[in-house]
């Protein structure tokens, strides 16, 4: 029978199999479908407490160059060879994201909780870092489905996988190999654009809200240090003196507990990123709890922002006209009449906002802002019919940044897809290479 070819252009083997695994659909006629165990073995050499200790982060294997484990402890590790492949069994009914699987490139020590691979045949490493890359993807979150959280060798042992010939093997890691690298390079390239026109796009609001629109506009020494020169006829005010309120909520009596699946939504910290108030995985509360957090309702106008952990100084103003509230970790700045809304986010957003931010960090190991601090902040400040002009002018940038940021991210996604459709395509014979 003769080769055919897919739509993409790449040759198919002459004859196929259905391999009876749901995850490999069907394979090449001649390749042989075997249990993992048969070319594999668990290794538990103890211990080399000269090794760095390491771990498994995004399916490859890294040095923890910073963790102190006493060597009492790292006399239970569990060494890792370069050329094991280390398994990551922990964790499966809540961890959807890491990859799992990984080919060592380094000699490590890890805890014992991991797996430690070794093959017992001749066979090509490099292909089985793709084809247990797809079982990771593909199959292992299965192995762990309900009530199981952790998985043994045996679990990973008696799974199926396919065994090509050792040239195909070859092959296969081969083409690999050389096409996801230029997909990881252009993945790369995209993200690099995409931090290009943020960081325009931030430049550009700092000179708008500093120094306005005007380039020939005369300038004046604002008296502080961290704004510098403004147009002359500008004022530097402190920010309780544009404000009507400066707060954040409270968590909701009974905690997490009193989360609903639908109702008022309650903004925490990860729904306030810098260019837009993220809905996504945001908590709910009923209309009781919203009323009696009355203090903490936002409305649309008002400028949140993160005043606590990690995630400090992101802010965004509410665009929506619907019922909102807030927890003690994001604060509402709600403009007066002397400052327009897109204007003072953009003040708070800008190296003159964010630099007071990190200035007046309060709280010792956790970073936090507190309220009397973010009163007092100093703000350079047009003129209302100024600041619209300028509240436009970011509007419009804005708007076309994060549709041209929007447009590489979509690049970006179609790019994983092919990615992973490749991998997956080439390890399991869907595709011929050469």
């Amino acid at each position: 029978m003769e080769a055919t070819t897919t739509k993409t252009g790449f040759e198919k083997y002459p004859a196929y199999k259905d391999s009876g695994v749901e995850w490999l659909g069907e394979v090449p006629e001649h390749w042989e479908v075997v249990k993992l165990k048969r070319l594999f073995h668990e290794v538990k050499k103890r211990t080399n407490v000269e090794l760095n200790c390491g771990s498994i982060s995004f399916g490859k294997v890294i040095f923890k160059d910073d963790e102190k484990i006493p060597e009492a402890t790292k006399k239970s590790y569990q060494v890792v060879l370069k050329g094991d492949f280390l398994v990551n069994p922990l964790n499966l009914n809540y961890d959807l994201i890491s990859l799992r699987i990984a080919l060592s490139e380094i000699d490590v020590v890890v805890s014992s909780g991991y797996i430690v691979l070794h093959n017992s045949v001749s066979l090509d490493k490099n292909y089985f870092k793709w084809l247990l890359h797809r079982f990771d993807v593909a199959y292992m979150k299965v192995l762990g489905s309900g009530v199981r959280q952790t998985l043994n060798f045996n679990d990973i042992g008696n799974s199926d996988i396919v065994l090509p010939l050792i040239a195909e093997q070859t092959a296969i890691a081969n083409f690999l190999d050389r096409k996801i690298e230029l997909i990881d390079q252009a993945i790369a390239q995209k993200e690099k654009q995409i931090e290009l026109l943020k960081e325009r796009r931030q430049v550009l609001i700092n000179k708008a809200v500093t120094r306005g629109l005007d380039p020939d506009v005369p300038l004046k020494d604002s008296g502080v240090e961290w704004i510098g020169e403004i147009p002359e006829h500008w004022e530097v005010k402190r920010l309780k003196y544009i404000t009507t309120k400066i707060g954040s909520g409270v968590t909701p009596s009974g905690g997490g507990t009193s989360y609903l699946d639908s109702g008022i939504p309650l903004l925490r910290s990860q729904n306030i990123l810098f260019g837009k108030i993220d809905l996504e995985g945001v908590a709910f509360i009923s209309d009781k709890t919203h009323n009696s957090m009355n203090n903490s309702k936002v409305y649309k106008g008002d400028v949140l922002l993160n005043i606590t952990g990690g995630s400090i100084g992101r802010c965004h103003f509410v665009e929506l006209d619907l019922p909102l509230n807030v927890n003690q970790h994001v604060c509402i700045v709600r403009p007066s009449e002397d400052v327009l809304t897109v204007f003072l986010n953009g003040l708070l957003a800008s190296n003159v906002g964010q630099g007071q931010i990190w200035f007046n960090q309060q709280g010792g190991g956790r970073e936090g802002l507190n309220f009397q601090s973010l009163k007092n902040f100093s703000l350079p400040l047009p003129p209302i019919a100024e600041q619209a002009k300028i509240s436009l002018y970011i509007e419009d940038f804005s708007k076309r940044t994060y549709d041209a940021i929007s447009s590489k991210q979509n690049e970006i996604e179609k790019l994983k897809e092919y990615k992973a459709t490749l991998i997956n395509s080439a390890v399991t014979g869907k595709i011929k290479v050469n």
